[in-house]
């Protein structure tokens, strides 16, 4: 009797048997393959493996169960089967009459629901290529023109993991593409044979695909199937096929209006069940973190020796995938790294806005995953904030040195993986507070303290540090250091080895050495006062600024970190209104290319000209710069937070902007300046309440801060809560009376409260525009009392004079209005 799963001839025994047959294949073999794999697809047909033993299965499309066999003659499955054995080699035929003299096809190498794979002689080239043809069947269902336009532009992908695209066409209704023929293996062959791979082997595997999907995302190609099945192994190197074919054939068969049900079917169209995103599995629009949660499941399955999610269904996989917790392969292989765990879980978020920015961002991590020891369990609950060594004598530069051993020690702990560090801004804001340690722990959310002072006499430095822990006060541990001032890097590595040693984490080599940032100390404690005087902007601090960093340069010409810190005092200038961006962006461009030229891989240098170029709406360029700033693992925060602030935030991507802001946010949260960045965009994601309560967070913790009271009026003013705007934009102007966009707020709101004489020198300060800033100032004003045309004209001078931020200044005002398309266009942003 037969099974009535197979009842219509579709299930694999029948439709199956004359390719074994005709193959030499072992039935019983390929049957207990079979009902391994069956499982992981949800009750499915798996994908089919390599009918001969050195094609890769990735070339072999996946036969949904739906689609296995397409009946031919409503009667027997046995017969269908054996009509089977003579489909090849009418389609060969067929095939060879439309390829004419070009190719000439040799054999068949395998076939699947979608499309069967031939091994052919590429007569010009004197080699052998996979032609792989559609499934007569599903070409009649496609919009030809659109599928080879789609698939054309998989020719243009030039990658070693990408296998590339030789030839397509299309005649007599046979739709085909020609790719290299690879002897060798899939890693779904290779994952049926081992099980469990090596650690470090699938970091490496998992690592070129990363880099392949990362190119091709970079060339506008999401893959949407990425699988085992479709990655060959080519000498051990892997190679991702059939990128763009997912794509080619979903919008084709939308201009083609397919009729074809099947075609949606779950491994063609849509993607794998195993390895399929939440968002795709929900028929969303989806972008390439799509893929890199589909590389977190091949991953997972690589360590774990089995997919995240099986079930009886695929409907049930599916399930999983959008409500259940990526289960900790820990569970599974306990020798697997924590780190390593963490990256694979973060890869699988269901929020895309979780994911990694991009595949490069993943690979990056792996690679750190490979570099960082593993910690031990107790450690993820480890943390600890680093106060600021107090200054023990009237000598300010002591304070400096005291500021930047705390910093370091702060950069370096905060690489470990699972060791929670506070951010500088919030441990700083405790500076001659006197606060319990206990309140402290509180609203750092730390467990420990790290606190110490600092005294110079002449060459000697005398350095107190010790390690409390917040419960109960007790001293973990504590230290003198009476060193030479020559010493000071050195001490700086030892207090940092001790406190991991007493925290019990581990520090890899490369964390565990302090980047030392000059050998002259002189231009050492240039760089610290500068720094010092950088992070409190006034027009007398950045004076300061510039003149410090100029003594560190001129005292080491080789000081990368100096010339990079001289670019972001140049982009402040811009950023707070002090000079004119078209002035001083080619100043900080300057400046961060020499920190490049003395250390090509400085993170904040690569950010730092990624805030350039999008000052210039040069965007590609800055895409270009973040990418290699975000390269380096682990992303610091300041690195992510900008990312997030000045990149995402201006392109429109406004939940990924908030998502990379908040994360910024969880270590460091009394950094005003940064909270206010995330107000900032939750009110341009629209999220006017949140953005609100945010700041008045702000003012819990400084009533004054400019920023702050500022955007907060302007949110009242957007509520239509005009005489508290008004009240809060007249304070942001006592406090920051040089700022052009809070001018022209003021004035608009004096307006509307019919208090005309007041906003007259306001506007005369604004004056006909000329000024730096004016323009924004200008525009605000305008868009604020509904004069929208005109603002519109203001901010095209605006845009001109190349102010900084004007999305977030001015996207809430003027998005509304039918000209923000042409502005935007000028600002080179997208939609």
């Amino acid at each position: 009797m037969v099974p009535r799963r197979y009842a219509d001839g579709a299930g694999w025994p029948w439709c199956r048997a004359g390719a074994i047959l005709h193959n030499g294949r072992d039935v019983s073999q390929r049957r207990r393959q079979f009902d391994l794999r069956r499982r992981r697809h949800g009750g499915m047909d798996p994908p089919s493996e390599p009918l001969i033993l050195d094609v890769p299965a990735a070339l072999l499309a996946p036969p949904p169960a739906s689609q296995s066999c397409p009946r031919t003659d409503g009667a027997n499955p046995i017969r269908r089967g054996f009509i089977d054995l003579l489909m090849p080699e009418l389609l060969r035929e067929q095939l060879q009459a439309c390829l004419g003299a070009a190719y000439t096809i040799e054999r068949e190498l395998g076939r699947g629901g979608m499309a069967t794979v031939f091994l052919a002689r590429d007569v010009k080239h004197h080699r052998h290529v996979a032609l792989k043809v559609l499934d007569p069947q599903l070409a009649a269902s496609l919009g030809t023109e659109r599928f080879l336009a789609e698939i054309r532009v998989t020719a243009n992908l030039q990658h070693p993991n990408v296998l590339p695209l030789f030839d397509s066409g299309e005649k007599n209704g046979l739709l085909f593409y020609v790719m290299p023929f690879v002897a060798g293996e899939s890693l779904r062959a290779k994952l049926d044979r081992e099980g469990q791979l090596p650690v470090d082997e699938a970091l490496r595997i998992a690592g070129a695909i990363a880099s392949a999907l990362d190119y091709a995302h970079r060339h506008g190609l999401v893959h949407r199937d990425v699988k085992p099945e479709n990655v060959l192994l080519s000498d051990g190197v892997p190679v991702v096929a059939d990128f763009g074919i997912a794509k080619a054939v979903v919008s084709s068969r939308v201009d083609g209006a397919s009729t074809n049900p099947g075609l949606t079917h779950a491994g063609l169209a849509l993607g794998t069940p195993s390895y399929m995103s939440p968002e795709q599995a929900m028929g969303e629009t989806v972008d390439g973190r799509s893929d890199i949660y589909a590389l977190g499941c091949v991953l997972y399955e690589m360590l774990s020796g089995d997919v995240p999610f099986t079930g009886p269904s695929a409907q049930s996989i599916i399930a999983k995938h959008l409500t259940e917790a990526v289960p900790s392969i820990r569970d599974v292989r306990d020798s697997v790294p924590l780190n390593v765990d963490a990256t694979i879980v973060r890869a699988m978020a269901k929020e895309p806005a979780n994911r990694f920015t991009s595949p490069a961002q993943f690979a990056a991590a792996l690679v750190s995953a490979l570099r960082v020891e593993p910690m031990p369990h107790s450690a993820a609950l480890t943390s600890v904030a680093v106060l600021p060594f107090a200054n023990m004598s009237a000598d300010k530069q002591n304070e400096y040195f005291g500021d930047g051993l705390a910093e370091e020690i702060i950069n370096v702990l905060a690489q470990v993986p699972g060791l929670k560090v506070a951010g500088r801004t919030s441990s700083f804001f405790f500076r001659e507070k006197d606060v319990a340690f206990e309140e402290i722990g509180r609203r750092l959310n730390v467990g420990h303290i790290l606190e110490g002072s600092v005294r110079t006499a002449g060459n000697h430095i005398r350095v107190t540090a010790q390690l409390i822990k917040v419960t109960d006060g007790f001293h973990i541990w504590s230290e003198r250091y009476d060193r030479e001032m020559t010493d000071i890097f050195a001490i700086q590595d030892e207090i940092t080895q001790t406190i991991a040693a007493a925290l019990q984490v581990r520090l890899s080599p490369e964390a565990a050495t302090l980047r030392r940032p000059t050998p002259n100390l002189r231009a050492y404690a240039a760089y610290l006062e500068a720094r010092a005087h950088w992070v409190r902007p006034t027009p007398e601090s950045m004076v300061r600024v510039k003149e410090c960093l100029e003594q560190a340069i001129e005292l080491d010409s080789k000081f990368a970190m100096a010339y990079s810190l001289l670019g972001a005092h140049y982009t402040m200038l811009a950023n707070i209104g002090f000079r004119p961006a078209r002035e001083v962006i080619p100043l900080a461009r300057a400046a961060e290319q020499a920190a490049l030229r003395i250390e090509p891989s400085l993170p904040e240098a690569h950010a730092l000209l990624g805030v350039c170029a999008g000052t210039d709406f040069e965007w590609n360029e800055a895409e270009r710069e973040w990418r290699l700033a975000m390269a380096h693992e682990p992303v610091s925060r300041d690195v992510r937070f900008w990312y997030g602030n000045h990149y995402l935030l201006s392109m429109g991507r406004c939940a990924e902007a908030v998502d990379a802001m908040a994360r910024g946010l969880e270590e460091d949260p009394l950094n005003v300046l940064y909270r206010h960045h995330f107000a900032v965009g939750l009110r341009h994601a629209g999220r006017l309440e949140d953005a609100e309560a945010e700041l008045r967070k702000i003012l819990e913790i400084d009533e004054n801060f400019p920023l702050a009271v500022n955007t907060l009026g302007a949110i009242c003013a957007q509520q239509g809560r005009f005489e508290e705007a008004l009240t809060l934009t007249g304070k942001a102007y006592a406090l920051t009376p040089w700022r052009h966009p809070v001018i022209g707020q003021l004035a608009a709101l004096l307006v509307r409260a019919g208090a005309t004489s007041r906003a007259d020198p306001l506007l005369e300060k604004l004056g006909t525009g000329e000024e730096y800033g004016a323009p924004t100032g200008l525009a605000v004003f305008h868009a604020l009392c509904g004069e929208f045309d005109r603002a519109a004209d203001w901010a095209e001078h605006a845009i001109e004079e190349r102010y900084p931020r004007l999305v977030p200044i001015l996207g809430p005002l003027l998005r509304s209005s039918p000209r923000w398309p042409a502005l935007a266009k000028l600002m080179n942003l997208p939609g």
